[in-house]
């Protein structure tokens, strides 16, 4: 097995708590998780604000454009009662929220959802911040968007989400592995769809790639990958999946 096999929790512990909050990434660093995936756009004042859809509406029940609010209206939004009561009055955090949290030796994958000036303030933002970069991994279907972190900021890893809409993958993953190096990423995070046999793996690792995927919640389909040495999974039950493995 690769030294570096990640069960990564998906929106922080999100089966248990509301997903992209402080919430649910203190929950997975409770129980141990190995890592967080967390998703990051930009508020109308250049804040890099941790949600995932485009609007507050599906999270927050009120229809809010992120981009077109300050921070300081985002953040008296509750994001936690549509999970539970219990979570009433969670906020959106801001992204300096989640890296300070970050324990040692635990990873944190930054999906990035919105592009334009996203990259200039990542680019601020870490250089900056004092966060372990080598525990630090930014993720993107954009791929022009990881190019540039990865010339302005090479010590963090950048991987290409690819999902299950891209026809014919098992014909095109030499093209892709091609696009992959050519843009100088670490690897690519697959949706586990496209990820049908041992031979796709071994062809992309075999580049000196890394490779991801998401998102695994059955356990037979994780031992699978799993064997196949992937260097990690995303979970929504990432700590209940490591114990299922026995990890």
């Amino acid at each position: 097995m690769n030294k570096e096999f990640l069960i990564i929790a998906h929106r922080g512990e999100s089966f248990d708590a509301p997903e992209n909050t402080m919430a649910a990434i203190n929950l997975a660093w409770q129980r141990d998780d190995d890592a967080v995936e967390i998703d990051i756009q930009l508020s109308k004042d250049d804040k890099i604000v941790v949600i995932h859809d485009k609007n507050t509406y599906r999270t927050g029940g009120k229809y809010k454009p992120v981009k077109s609010q300050n921070y300081n209206e985002l953040e008296l939004l509750d994001v936690g009662s549509f999970k539970s009561k219990k979570y009433e009055n969670e906020g959106i955090p801001l992204l300096k929220s989640v890296v300070n949290s970050l324990p040692p030796k635990k990873y944190l994958f930054i999906e990035i959802k919105s592009a334009g000036d996203t990259t200039e303030i990542l680019e601020e933002f870490f250089s900056k911040n004092n966060a372990n970069k080598n525990y630090i991994k930014f993720i993107s279907f954009n791929k022009e968007v990881l190019t540039r972190l990865k010339t302005s900021l090479p010590g963090i890893e950048a991987f290409w989400i690819l999902d299950d809409k891209i026809p014919f993958f098992a014909k095109n993953t030499n093209s892709i592995i091609n696009q992959c190096k050519a843009a100088k990423l670490d690897g690519l995070d697959l949706n586990e769809k496209m990820i049908k046999s041992e031979k796709i793996v071994r062809k992309i690792l075999n580049e000196n790639l890394k490779l991801y995927t998401w998102t695994v919640d059955d356990v037979e389909r994780a031992k699978e990958l799993m064997n196949w040495k992937l260097n990690g999974i995303t979970s929504n039950k990432a700590a209940w999946l490591k114990k299922q493995l026995d990890l």
